[in-house]
């Protein structure tokens, strides 16, 4: 997991060095060890490899992932206590029947399942999450987009790590820029008009 570290922070000093001034040290073992009590199951080694160097991003106006916080793990435990109390709370229900996603393949039609994990937000209850309760025809811990209020739930990567090589990939291609005005990196708008 370091060389993605340090080819994303090699991008950063590039394009972008002030962003490396809100990464997070790396999170400790207690940290992670709360995250899995708390879901009842293990994280996966690769992503505990990756946050182990740095725990995500300090809440910044930067977003570190197409304009959205990398979250550290104590973000991610508010996040998913978040989305737990909805659920509890009877949110996505409606006469006491579930209201389901419309998922891709491989992923489950709940609107949200407590094994769905965060590790990005945009502020307005959208994110990236990891899965560890997939359908049957999908891959524990492939990574999963979650809409607050959009039913479409797509499967962006089979795993955190091909999630994370794919992304450091599109930086290093240029599909992503460093917009200095909003402090954040976003996709090459401009690029996905002339493809």
């Amino acid at each position: 997991m370091q060389q993605y570290w340090i080819r994303w922070e090699n991008w950063m000093q590039q394009h972008a060095p002030r962003l490396l001034n809100i990464l997070h040290p790396g999170v400790t073992f207690e940290a992670v060890e709360s995250l899995e009590k708390l879901i009842g199951t293990a994280m996966p080694a690769s992503f505990k490899a990756f946050y182990s160097i740095h725990n995500g991003q300090q809440k910044a106006r930067a977003g570190l992932v197409d304009a959205d916080q990398l979250l550290g793990v104590e973000d991610i435990i508010v996040q998913w206590h978040h989305w737990k109390d909805l659920l509890d709370a009877g949110t996505f229900t409606w006469h006491d029947e579930p209201i389901l996603a419309t998922p891709d393949t491989g992923i489950k039609s709940d609107w949200w399942n407590p094994l769905w994990i965060p590790f990005t937000s945009d502020g307005f209850g959208n994110h990236l999450c990891i899965d560890l309760d997939p359908a049957p025809e999908g891959r524990r811990g492939q990574i999963i987009t979650l809409w607050h209020d959009d039913s479409h739930r797509a499967i962006a990567a089979n795993s955190f790590e091909e999630w994370l090589q794919d992304y450091i990939a599109a930086l290093e291609k240029g599909e992503y820029i460093f917009v200095k005005k909003w402090g954040i990196v976003h996709k090459d708008t401009f690029l996905n008009y002339n493809d």
